[in-house]
C-alpha cells in the first residue's frame, strides 16, 4: 500500500461575484425612489396652484365619487358664485366655474350694438362730409352724439350766428333742410324707431297769436324737423314720437338763454324704450312684433288691424 501520507492535498477556493460595487440592484432601487419622489412634488405643485374650490372638489370627489355621475358638470368643485374662481388668482375661493355653451346674444345687446356702430358710422361720416365741406360737414360743431338710456342721441343745437331755424318759428334755414336729410339717410341703416323732441331757450316768446309760448314754438320746430327728416327718405312709420319741452330741460343750465339750449334732439330708440314708450302710450306688448336686424331691414312694429 502507498502511504496515505504521500497524497498531494487539494485547497479549493470558491470566488464569489459581486465585488467592486456590489452588483446593479442598487440602482433600480434608488430610480424608483427618485420617480416616486418627483411624482409627489409634481403633485404638490398641481395642488399648490389651483384654486380652493377646485381642491374642495377633488376632495369631494374621493370623498363620494358618484358625485359628478349624479350630479352632471364638469366637476364637482364647478362655483355656485357668479364671480369666476381659479386662474391666475390662486387666493379665489369661488372655484371653477362651468362655461358650458356660451349664452345667446340677447335682444338688449344686440340693440346696443346696433346703436355703437351707427354711432361710429355717423362719426365717420362726419369727417368724410368735412372733408368735402358739405351741409353736414360745416355742422360739425352743432352735432353732438352721446348714447343715453334710451338709445343714441342727435343733438343739433343752435350757435350765435348759424340758428337752425329762422327767429320765433318753426320754418328752417336753407342750410338746415340738407343736415336733416343727410341724417335721414343714416337712421335708415337701422330698424329701430325714432323720438323728436324740441327745446328753446331761456328767452320768452314774444309776438305771433296769443298764448303761444315756447310749448308750442319747441312743438312745432320738432315737427318741422319730423316732415324734413320724412322728405330725405325716413319711412315714417319709424317715428314713434314727437315732443316740444319748451325751455325747461337746457342743455347749458348755467345760462338758460345760450343759444345752443336751441335744439333739437333726435334719439334712436332701443327696445325697452320703445316698448316703454308704447306702454305708456296704452298699447299692450303682444301688439309689438320683434325688431328686424338691419339686414333684414325696417319691420313695422305695429301690427295692421285685421280689416
Amino acid at each position: 500500500m502507498s502511504d496515505d501520507s504521500q497524497r498531494p492535498i487539494v485547497v479549493k477556493k470558491i470566488k464569489k461575484g459581486g465585488g467592486g460595487h456590489h452588483g446593479g440592484a442598487w440602482k433600480i432601487a434608488y430610480a424608483d425612489f427618485v420617480t416616486a419622489m418627483m411624482a409627489f412634488f409634481l403633485l404638490m405643485w398641481l395642488l399648490g396652484s389651483v384654486s380652493k374650490g377646485n381642491l374642495k372638489g377633488i376632495s369631494d370627489y374621493f370623498n363620494n365619487p358618484l358625485k359628478v355621475a349624479n350630479a352632471g358638470g364638469s366637476g364637482s368643485g364647478d362655483a355656485d358664485s357668479l364671480i369666476q374662481g381659479g386662474g391666475n388668482d390662486i387666493t379665489k375661493q369661488a372655484g371653477q366655474v362651468n362655461k358650458g355653451a356660451p349664452p345667446a346674444q340677447t335682444e338688449a345687446a344686440k340693440d346696443k350694438k346696433r346703436l355703437n356702430e351707427l354711432k361710429q358710422k355717423f362719426e365717420a361720416l362726419m369727417d368724410d362730409k368735412i372733408k368735402q365741406n358739405t351741409n353736414l360737414g360745416q355742422y360739425k360743431n352743432q352735432i353732438k352724439l352721446d348714447m343715453v338710456a334710451e338709445g343714441l342721441r342727435i343733438q343739433i343745437v343752435d350757435e350765435q350766428n348759424r340758428p337752425m331755424f329762422k327767429s320765433g318759428s318753426s320754418e328752417l334755414e336753407d342750410y338746415a333742410h340738407g343736415v336733416l336729410q343727410e341724417i335721414a339717410q343714416l337712421l335708415n341703416e337701422v330698424p329701430n324707431t325714432v323720438s323728436l323732441a324740441g327745446h328753446t331757450d331761456g328767452t320768452q316768446f314774444a309776438g305771433g297769436a296769443a298764448g303761444f309760448t315756447n310749448w308750442e314754438l319747441s312743438s312745432e320746430r320738432a315737427n318741422s324737423s319730423r316732415r324734413e327728416l320724412i322728405i330725405g327718405g325716413l319711412d315714417p312709420e319709424k317715428v314713434l314720437r314727437v315732443n316740444g319741452f319748451g325751455d325747461v330741460i337746457p342743455l347749458d343750465k348755467g345760462n338758460v338763454y345760450n343759444p345752443v339750449n336751441r335744439r333739437i334732439s333726435i334719439v334712436v330708440l332701443n327696445r325697452d324704450a320703445e316698448t316703454d314708450i308704447r306702454r305708456q302710450a296704452g298699447q299692450s306688448e303682444d301688439a309689438v312684433e320683434p325688431v328686424a336686424s338691419a339686414q333684414e331691414g325696417f319691420v313695422n312694429p305695429i301690427k295692421k288691424p285685421v280689416q
